[in-house]
C-alpha cells in the first residue's frame, strides 16, 4: 500500500531575508584624517618642507641671510558613486519579506559603499598623486617598498618597516596601522618567531586573531590587498599620511511612477583620498 501522508508534508519559508558573509562595515576610514566636508571637484593637500640645520651666528652685525622653504600642494579629486537596487511592486505582495521596508536592501547599499571607501583609501596608499599644478608627481620610493622576496610575512620584514617610521621620525606623534589579510594571519601565526611571548600575546593565539596593537602597529583585518598573481601587497601607514574627503552622501527608497511604480532603493556619495607624505607610508609584499 503506498504511503500518502507524505503529500501533506509542508515546507515553512523563511520569514526573513539573511545577509550573505561580506564586509559590512568600513576598516580603514577611522585609520586616516578625515578632511570632512569637501565642496568642489577636488581638495588640496599642502605640505611645508623642513627649514633645514639651524645657521650659526658667526658675523656680528652683519646681514640678514634667508633660507628657502619648500611649499607644495597635491590634488585630490573627488569621485562620484550611485548604486540602485529596484524591487516591482508586483513582486512584493508575493515575498514574505519585503527587503525594501524590512531594510535589507539599504544594508547591503551601506556595506558595499563601505567597501568603497576602504578602496579609495588602499588605493591612495599604494598610488600616485599629482601636484595642483600636475608639474609635479609623487610616487612610493623604493625605499619605502619591502619586496616580497619569495617570503612571506615575515617577522624581519615587520620589523623593517617598523624601522622605517623610526628613520624617517613619522611614529613618535603618530598612530601607526598595517593592515593584514587572512594569507597574513596564516603566516603570522605560523611564524614561531612571532608568536612567542616575547612578541605576541597568548590571548591572540587563543583567539587566532592577529588584531590588536603590537610591535607597534594596530593591526587591521582588511581581505581586499592588492593580489597579483599570488603575491600580495599590503600597506602600513601613521593615521596622518592619508587624506580623506567626502562630497556628500545619501540614501533613499523611492516610488517610481516612470517605471511602473517599482520600488527603488539607491545610495548616492562623493569620495577623495590623497597620500600626504610618502615618508608616512611602507608598503609590504608577500606571498
Amino acid at each position: 500500500m503506498t504511503d500518502t501522508v507524505t503529500r501533506q508534508f509542508v515546507t515553512q519559508f523563511d520569514s526573513s531575508l539573511r545577509l550573505l558573509a561580506q564586509q559590512k562595515v568600513s576598516r580603514l576610514r577611522g585609520t586616516v584624517y578625515d578632511r570632512g566636508q569637501v565642496t568642489g571637484a577636488s581638495f588640496t593637500i599642502n605640505n611645508l618642507g623642513d627649514a633645514g640645520d639651524f645657521d650659526e651666528n658667526v658675523t656680528r652685525h652683519g646681514d640678514t641671510i634667508f633660507s628657502d622653504i619648500d611649499h607644495t600642494a597635491r590634488n585630490v579629486p573627488m569621485r562620484d558613486f550611485f548604486k540602485a537596487l529596484p524591487l516591482d511592486r508586483a513582486d512584493i505582495p508575493k515575498m514574505l519579506a519585503n527587503p525594501v521596508t524590512g531594510g535589507q536592501y539599504m544594508q547591503q547599499l551601506l556595506a558595499a559603499r563601505n567597501r568603497k571607501v576602504d578602496d579609495i583609501i588602499f588605493q591612495a596608499a599604494l598610488g600616485t598623486i599629482v601636484s595642483v599644478d600636475s608639474q609635479a608627481s609623487y610616487s612610493l620610493p623604493s625605499s619605502q617598498v619591502i619586496a616580497a622576496g619569495g617570503t612571506g610575512l615575515t617577522k624581519a620584514k615587520i620589523i623593517q618597516a617598523r624601522s622605517l617610521f623610526r628613520a624617517n621620525e613619522a611614529d613618535e606623534e603618530e598612530e601607526l596601522f598595517f593592515l593584514w589579510d587572512s594569507l597574513a594571519m596564516q603566516q603570522i601565526l605560523s611564524d614561531t618567531t612571532l608568536t612567542n611571548a616575547d612578541f605576541m600575546a597568548g590571548k591572540m593565539l587563543q583567539e587566532g586573531n592577529v588584531a590588536g596593537k603590537w610591535l607597534g602597529f594596530t593591526w587591521v583585518p582588511f581581505e581586499r590587498v592588492l593580489n597579483n598573481g599570488g603575491v600580495r601587497t599590503t600597506a602600513a601607514y601613521a593615521k596622518s599620511a592619508i587624506h580623506f574627503g567626502t562630497g556628500y552622501e545619501k540614501g533613499d527608497v523611492d516610488k517610481r511612477p516612470d517605471k511602473k511604480n517599482l520600488w527603488q532603493t539607491s545610495m548616492e556619495a562623493s569620495y577623495g583620498a590623497g597620500r600626504q607624505d610618502e615618508k608616512k607610508v611602507v608598503l609590504i609584499s608577500y606571498q
